[in-house]
This record gives structure tokens, C-alpha cells and sequence, in this order.
């Protein structure tokens, strides 16, 4: 459904996408994850059309979004961030508009609209004004908006930012209802557990270029040293960093100064947590705290970007 090939973008001489190649099959759910900065939003609006690509190609089912940008808006359904509607509008207003701009006539988007607001559970507020509803509801109707022209790839860009859980357990229901009946989703969130529900296939961006991609079994099972150990200490220095770099199957150690922990990668945990104790009592470090992570997306990410992916 979709091709990514190698492509670049840069503003003001800064390259912020720098080669990013990956496809979309139809009918599959595929995450997109990166900290802020990274370059996905950018890849993102290339792949609407919204930005061009600098070199490299996308192509949307065979179609060339460079050379045929209108063609491809047809296909696409876009959930952006920001909330897109006319707040002093009411929810099957804002539909039918949207429905308009898409091309449906207006008996065509009106039976679209009652459609949407079933689908989106909100057909008993269609006449009640955008401005009257909760977060979670503003965010359904914008997800309705996005499926008036039935699109084939809908691409989601946090969604669920910023709601109450009720409203984001039902948008998650809904984009996984809409997978199964078929439509390919891109879906981008800084929830770990949304995209683990969600999605086949999972990209990592960071600093413009894609660093890891595959299902999370394998994403979680390149991990390098497989599982954390994850220490809270009274103190830091250079010398006990070192000598944790040093010990038996330790694979990476990343220090967070600012809350004194230190997330340490092995291959083996067991074997090597005597051994990480000792090194601190050696260098007259006080543990704290510790926490023993199995494989998981979050600690494979921190482990490729030294970040958590809310940094």
C-alpha cells in the first residue's frame, strides 16, 4: 500500500529526514515511533503530500505522491495532532464539511456522516456544537473527519493526546476495528502500550533516520543485552561508570544524573547483578533501589536512543 524510498529533507540546510526507507502492506497496522525531534512528523507530511521530499520517492498503492499529489489525498485519511474543526460548528456540520472538501456530494455526505458518528459512538451529540464537548470526544469527531471518503491508509498522529481513558480505550477500539475490517493504519503515539495493541509492524526514528523496524518479537529480541537492571544510587562518578562498562555480560550503561539512576544492559542478569553490587560497594556507592526489566519496546528504545520516548 505504501513505499518509502530513501527519502530526504532538509531546512535551512539541516537534514531532518535523512533517508528513511520502509513499506506499508495493505490491510496493516504499522507504528511509527521516534522522540520528539526525530524526524516522523516530517516523514509524516512527505507522505501526505503535505511537505515534498528533497530526493527519494513515496509511492501510495503503485502512485507517486510527487506526481500525483491529488490522487493520492484520495486515499489517504489524515488524523492530525492538533484538533482540525470548527468549534462554533456542530459535530455533523463539521462532517459534512469535511465530507464536502473530499468531493462526496451532499446526500453522499450526509448518509456518510450518520455513519461516522455511529462509528465514532457520538450520533446521539451530531447537533451539539464542537465547543461543547470534552477532549476525548473532540478527538473522535476528528478521527470521524479523516473517514468520511472512506480513505485505503489512514494515518494517525496522537491521537489520544492529552484524554480521559474512556474516550482513548474507545479510539484505540475504533482504529482496531477499522484494521480488521481492512484499512491500512499508520499510527504514531508516545504510548508504547497503544502501538504493542495496535500494530503488526513497528519503525523507530531517531535523529532522522530509521534505526530499527520488524515486529515487536523481533524488535524485542535484537535487544542488545536483553534484559535492564535499573539502579537508584545515592551517588555518581566516572570511575563506578566505568567499571559497571566492565563487568561480565554488560552490554550498555545509560546514567540519568538528574534522579541518580543508571539502566544497565546484560546479557545474563542473574550472573551479573553480583557482580554490579560489588562494583558499587567497591567504589563506595549506596544502591538504593533496583528494578530488573524483561526485553520490553520501552527498554529496547532507550536502548537504541538514550531516551525514553516521552523525552
Amino acid at each position: 500500500m505504501l513505499i518509502v524510498n530513501d527519502i530526504k529533507k532538509s531546512f535551512d540546510k539541516k537534514e531532518v529526514v535523512r533517508g528513511v526507507s520502509f513499506s506499508v502492506n495493505k490491510g496493516e497496522s504499522f507504528g511509527l515511533l521516534g522522540p520528539n525531534g526525530a524526524g516522523k512528523s516530517t516523514t509524516i507530511s512527505m507522505i501526505c503530500g503535505l511537505l515534498t521530499y528533497d530526493s527519494g520517492e513515496v509511492t501510495v498503492d503503485g502512485i507517486s505522491v510527487k506526481k500525483n499529489p491529488l490522487d493520492i489525498k484520495k486515499k489517504i485519511g489524515v488524523v492530525p495532532q492538533e484538533i482540525a474543526l470548527y468549534p462554533t460548528m456542530s459535530a455533523k456540520e463539521n462532517l459534512l464539511f469535511w465530507g464536502k472538501m473530499y468531493g462526496l456530494s451532499g446526500k453522499e455526505a450526509k448518509k456518510r456522516a450518520d455513519e461516522v458518528l455511529e462509528y465514532v459512538g457520538l450520533s446521539d451529540r451530531a447537533k451539539d456544537k464542537i465547543e461543547t464537548f470534552s477532549g476525548g470526544m473532540k478527538r473522535r469527531i476528528n478521527i470521524g473527519a479523516s473517514l468520511m471518503h472512506e480513505p485505503e491508509l489512514l494515518i494517525m498522529d496522537e491521537p489520544t493526546v492529552g484524554i480521559d481513558p474512556q474516550s482513548r480505550n474507545h479510539i484505540l477500539e475504533t482504529v482496531k476495528q477499522l484494521n480488521q475490517n481492512g484499512m491500512t493504519v499508520i499510527y504514531t503515539s508516545h504510548y508504547m502500550e497503544e502501538v504493542e495493541f495496535l500494530c503488526d509492524r513497528i519503525g523507530i526514528v531517531d535523529q532522522g533516520k530509521m534505526i530499527a523496524l520488524g515486529t515487536k518479537t523481533d524488535l524485542v529480541n535484537r535487544l542488545a543485552g536483553g534484559t535492564m537492571i535499573k539502579l537508584t544510587v545515592d551517588a555518581l562518578n566516572e570511575t563506578f561508570i566505568s567499571s559497571l562498562k566492565s563487568v561480565t555480560n554488560v552490554e550498555k550503561v545509560l546514567v540519568q544524573p538528574e534522579s541518580k539512576t543508571v539502566e544497565v544492559f546484560v546479557q545474563n542478569h542473574q550472573q551479573a547483578f553480583g557482580e554490579i553490587i560489588a562494583t558499587a560497594m567497591e567504589n563506595q556507592i549506596q544502591v538504593l533501589s533496583f528494578e530488573v526489566q524483561e526485553p520490553n519496546l520501552e527498554s529496547l528504545f532507550l536502548s537504541l536512543t538514550g531516551r525514553t520516548l516521552r523525552d
